[in-house]
């Protein structure tokens, strides 16, 4: 079985039936990593399993800490899932803030965060996705995220905190993606 039939296996178990809404957005992350296949290269399997997988943290049967990005990763690494995977999951969508708003820095130094192009490029697909999962510019998903939970919860203290780097995240990969338009103009895979 492939690492991406897996993970939608996975993810389909945890969240399909409990969150409904949630796994439509995760659905919708993974269709948008798909896009990004062009600048993922080797990585695109792991970065469209990390979108699928990236907040099966919110499974009821998984939480524990109550972050979901420590738990999901938590679980993942007991079911045998690659190190980079977990990790990614860990620290998807500037999870280090928001778990140092939550004093649970100790619990996410266990994973490791590889600051590249894969770990931006999932920041980007979960920041262009709707809760519905539906694409949507990052802008208008940050004021989503502070209009769902209110001005006084964390996640909108943490939305606002963290917008200059998830911003940076997606204007990144929206560069990288852009190169990699312009050095093949035609479309087609390199070398065709």
């Amino acid at each position: 079985m492939s690492l991406i039939s897996w993970a939608y296996d996975l993810s389909e178990a945890k969240l399909r039936d409990a969150l409904p809404r949630r796994w439509a957005h995760v659905q919708g992350v993974a269709r948008q990593a798909r896009t990004l296949a062009p600048i993922a290269g080797s990585d695109a399997e792991l970065l469209e399993a990390a979108a699928i997988l990236h907040d099966i943290g919110y499974a009821p049967d998984l939480v524990d800490t109550g972050f979901h990005p420590i738990d999901g990763a938590t679980y993942l690494a007991k079911v045998d899932a690659p190190e980079r995977l977990v990790h990614l999951v860990a620290h998807h969508s500037y999870a280090v803030y928001e778990a140092e708003l939550r004093g649970l820095t100790e619990e996410l130094a266990d994973f490791h965060d590889e600051r590249g192009s894969i770990r931006d490029a999932l920041w980007y697909c979960d920041l262009t996705t709707s809760p519905d999962g539906e694409t949507v510019d990052a802008e208008d998903r940050i004021a989503e995220i502070k209009r769902r939970y209110g001005p006084d919860h964390l996640v909108t203290r943490f939305i606002i905190g963290a917008t200059p780097e998830l911003l940076a995240a997606v204007e990144r990969t929206k560069g990288r993606l852009s190169a990699v338009s312009a050095a093949n103009p035609n479309g087609r895979p390199q070398g065709a």
